[in-house]
């Protein structure tokens, strides 16, 4: 499929918006914080206002690239400047735009430093994560992807915890060190095709043979696999996230370790697709260990926020675990399970933020009794508590369900342990996070919000106000929408899910 040679003009204004937002916030003068608080908010809300006409394209009949076009960038090295929207990651940029004006929202009191630097770099790390997820051309996304790096490196470092040198330090350095493997995966296809167009790359003849092929699939899986984080991969994640400014943990872990997954299907899949046959045996077993060794961990944690973040491993796993089903099913459940854990996880650390913000301690032992003093935060964090832990009704069950019905009917894990099938085994063993999960979460709720006040400092705590509601209700929302009527996420994403399967080559199916 040959992108069609026009400038992408409405996805390059969707790029701008925010940037446009930077460079108002940069020539502010720094004693104008009200209005630079208000600048971003607008221009985040615009962003994500106009990113909702990207809903307009008829996803579920057709799996081409909506929005799109490419024009010529560095002419010589075929390397062109080419966007283009699809069922794979429509709901990807819209979690993105709509995660934007909740974090710039949630941070209006938390934040009372250096503050029109750190809603800088806040709202052009948008453009740099919309970039990942639009780029077509595959030089572009690299680009974008490193960009990530630098306003996450600096909402970290500054605005992080007391070890926020260290964790910001070990981010980067973990995230460029596999960036370096995929950019030399990025040139040798390049250079081999002739084109950095992806949609042109994919499905054509390089004459590279098999080996090669699975060498190639091993440079982009191991960057995006320190992304995601998949086991043993991991150890960046947490001292990231437990360093991080409530805005910077809702947004590593609603937006960026989907940069991980979604490259995983936007490249290894379609440009790879017998290595990715190869190697998914491998990778759900990664996956599946991960599921059970990030549930097995978090409920080892006294710290709120370490336990959500090691949630995240565990949760990640479910994701790959279904897109390396390699069926229709799985990776489905997979696509929707990246945006329900933005959703889920992104509200819980919100959350954990607020009782940040009036205690100054994430230690549980310092809790307890919480509903009696926060009612409708409780009754709130319960809901996503339970949303997180895959309850039916909510949106974690429907993902979860889904990418083990994937696993369990695949024939992508052909191998068999005490005659017991591949996919059989994987299944059961990841059953064991969803009961993981379940322990954990509700150990950390009935530490910290059930029985009495022991501790007299939580008597005086005030319940959730309207500025933090109004920053938790779109998601709440969401929540409840994915698990009562999801068809319409999985419509959009049908199409484009059922060419990227039917692309692969059979696979041979054990007895």
């Amino acid at each position: 499929m040959s992108m069609e040679t026009v400038f992408p003009t409405f996805l390059t204004v969707l790029l701008a918006i925010p940037v446009v937002g930077f460079l108002v916030i940069i020539l502010t003068p720094r004693t104008q914080e009200n209005f630079i608080k208000w600048t971003a908010v607008f221009f985040t809300l615009v962003t994500f206002v106009v990113s909702l006409a990207l809903l307009s394209a008829p996803y579920q009949s057709s799996s081409e690239l909506f929005f799109a076009g490419a024009i010529p960038w560095i002419p010589t090295a075929g390397i062109s400047y080419a966007l283009g929207v699809d069922g794979l990651s429509l709901w990807l940029v819209l979690l993105t735009t709509l995660l934007g004006p909740i974090v710039v929202i949630s941070s209006w009191t938390a934040v009372e430093e250096r503050v029109k630097e750190y809603y800088a770099f806040l709202v052009l790390l948008e453009t740099a994560m919309l970039g990942v997820f639009l780029a077509q051309d595959m030089f572009l996304f690299y680009v974008f992807w490193e960009f990530t790096l630098v306003p996450m490196y600096f909402l970290i470092g500054i605005w992080g915890g007391s070890n926020r040198q260290y964790a910001s330090i070990k981010f980067f350095l973990y995230t460029k060190a596999g960036s370096i493997l995929m950019l030399l995966a990025i040139l040798f296809l390049g250079i081999k095709g002739g084109t950095f167009l992806l949609p042109d790359l994919i499905g054509m003849d390089l004459g590279i043979g098999t080996n090669a092929a699975r060498w190639l699939f091993l440079g982009f899986a191991i960057a995006f696999a320190i992304k995601v984080p998949i086991w043993p991969l991991h150890s960046w994640l947490p001292d990231a996230h437990v360093e991080a400014p409530t805005a910077g943990s809702v947004i590593l872990a609603g937006v960026l370790l989907k940069m991980g997954t979604y490259g995983f299907v936007r490249f290894n899949i379609p440009l790879f697709p017998e290595a990715s046959q190869f190697f998914a045996p491998a990778i759900a077993v990664l996956a599946v260990i991960g599921i059970i060794y990030g549930a097995w961990v978090s409920f080892a944690q006294t710290d709120v926020k370490k336990l959500v973040a090691y949630s995240s491993v565990s949760h990640l796993g479910f994701v790959m675990l279904g897109l390396f089903a390699l069926n229709e099913i799985g990776i489905q459940g997979a696509i929707l399970q990246m945006v329900n854990h933005g959703l889920s996880t992104g509200a819980l650390f919100l959350m954990v933020g607020m009782i940040y913000e009036r205690r100054h301690t994430r230690d549980m032992a310092q809790f307890g009794g919480i509903w009696q003093v926060m009612p409708v935060y409780s009754a709130l964090m319960l809901i996503v508590t339970l949303s997180s832990m895959g309850l039916p009704g909510l949106n974690g069950f429907v993902g979860e369900f889904t990418i083990l019905m994937g696993a369990f009917n695949s024939s992508a894990f052909g191998f068999q342990l005490a005659g017991i099938p591949g996919s059989v085994l994987l299944t059961a063993l990841s059953t064991l996070g969803v009961i993981g999960a379940a322990i954990y979460l509700l150990t950390m709720f009935q530490k910290v919000f059930l029985g009495p006040v022991t501790v007299e400092a939580n008597r005086s705590l005030k319940d959730i106000s309207a500025r933090e509601l109004v920053s938790l209700l779109p998601l709440l929302v969401l929540i409840f929408w994915i698990g009562i009527f999801p068809s319409p996420f999985f419509n959009v994403m049908t199409a484009s899910v059922q060419a990227l399967v039917h692309a692969l080559p059979a696979m041979a199916v054990l007895p």
